[in-house]
């Protein structure tokens, strides 16, 4: 048995901080919560004294490149790396080598997963063949191999039949499906967002446009199937305006954000730092705003890092080279609480529910909740510790991060996974 002593607890359910103790069983369930808990001969006491005790953070968008690039990630240095950051749960998107679009794939994922020491893994499918665009792929086999939402992220399914029959075909087997939402005509040879950053950089530019007219598209296609969808990587005002009306209309729409697109613009490419080219790319400072707007007022209820590590020699090359990505695992919660939570930008609770019951909802996976019955899922956070990013220090593979350098305060240590501490700092 483990207990979790005299720490500050948050639960979805009452978005309070009160002191508090948890026991978890033998099995990794939650069995008791309360003042004063004991546990029987035996007992792992964790002393959270002075640490808020949150929900399992999920962070349900990340590339662990396997298989067939583990030389930029893996899925055992990829979990370890989200335990490393405060995440109980992970999803791995679709776009490997062979790609994820058959249930074999699924299940040698959640095989190879078995053997880690780190978050839990849970996988998505890909809506095409290929990630082609032209054929869906085995969504039924992939259901029934544990797969629990489909993407072509990465890629952008063009078109508009196909994304109809994606819908139509996702909701049999109750899949959100999950898109990319990048025109990529509008997009083509873009590097960076198109402002006046870019002129002035002479990089060419990816309009605001190019993300608005997908996600318009999808929006509708979704709701004349009644299919759950979820925006990937929302990063403009106005795809946050057509998601905030569409969830008043009653549409089965979610969205999540990036922590850097929360947090950097486009000012942040002046240096040419090929780690701040994404996808979408960093956004102006209306948009920016206009996330944070959205995130507090839960138009967009999930926050995901998109992680997307590459190895050292592919990002050091110019910029219009460079292959679009971050990683954001290890960097995601100290930066978020730094730049938004401490400034007074988003509430902490804000915060932990995007990170963590937004997540599962949107994926409609238990999570999200200290619960008596629940799988102990847990995160212990130190919200005042302060420290200075430093990426040769991670336990993921990749380094491409732009927030290297920065002083932070806050940040994960420890992770518990089904009652078993799987980190701590």
């Amino acid at each position: 048995m483990l207990l979790i002593k005299g720490g500050e607890i948050f639960d979805a359910d009452s978005s309070l901080l009160k002191q508090s103790d948890i026991l978890v069983s033998d099995d990794g369930l939650i069995a008791d919560k309360g003042c004063n808990l004991e546990g029987g001969p035996g007992t792992e006491v964790f002393n959270a004294d002075g640490l808020a005790v949150v929900p399992g953070l999920i962070d349900m968008h990340v590339h662990l490149r396997e298989p067939g690039f583990i030389h930029k990630e893996d899925i055992h240095s990829g979990l370890a790396a989200a335990a490393a950051g405060g995440f109980t749960a992970v999803m791995a998107m679709p776009n490997t080598s062979p790609v994820c679009d058959n249930g074999a794939i699924v299940r040698y994922m959640y095989d190879k997963a078995a053997g880690a020491n780190g978050a839990r893994l849970m996988v998505c499918g890909s809506i095409s063949k290929g990630l082609q665009g032209k054929e869906l792929s085995l969504m039924g086999e992939m259901a029934q191999a544990g797969a629990v939402a489909v993407s072509d992220d990465g890629r952008t399914v063009m078109s508009a039949e196909l994304m109809r029959l994606a819908f139509q075909y996702a909701g049999r087997f109750d899949l959100p499906v999950i898109t990319h939402c990048l025109d990529e005509n509008l997009a083509a040879n873009g590097a960076m967002h198109l402002s006046p950053v870019s002129l002035r950089l002479g990089l060419r530019g990816i309009p605001g446009s190019a993300e608005d007219i997908i996600v318009a598209r999808d929006i509708l296609l979704a709701e004349e199937a009644n299919a759950r969808l979820h925006i990937a990587h929302i990063s403009t005002r106005r795809s946050a305006e057509m998601v905030r009306q569409a969830i008043r209309q009653g549409c089965r729409v979610t969205a999540e954000v990036t922590p850097h697109h929360l947090t950097l613009t486009d000012e942040a490419v002046e240096g040419y730092d090929t780690a701040t080219k994404v996808s979408p790319p960093l956004r102006s400072d209306i948009d920016r705003l206009a996330m944070i707007k959205a995130l507090n007022d839960s138009t967009i209820g999930v926050i995901a890092t998109d992680h997307a590590p590459h190895a050292v020699e592919e990002k050091m090359v110019e910029y219009d080279l460079a292959p679009f990505g971050l990683i954001g695992l290890e960097t995601a919660l100290p930066v978020l609480l730094t730049a938004l939570v401490h400034s007074g930008a988003v509430p902490l609770e804000r915060l932990l529910k995007a990170m963590s019951a937004g997540p599962a909802a949107a994926l409609g996976v238990t999570g999200g909740r200290l619960s008596v019955g629940l799988p102990a899922d847990i995160t212990v956070i130190d919200l005042n510790e302060e420290h200075i990013i430093e990426p040769s220090v991670f336990l993921s593979k990749a380094r491409n991060t732009p927030f290297a350098g920065w002083k932070v305060k806050g940040r994960a240590v420890a992770t518990i996974v089904g009652g078993k501490v799987v980190f701590r700092r």
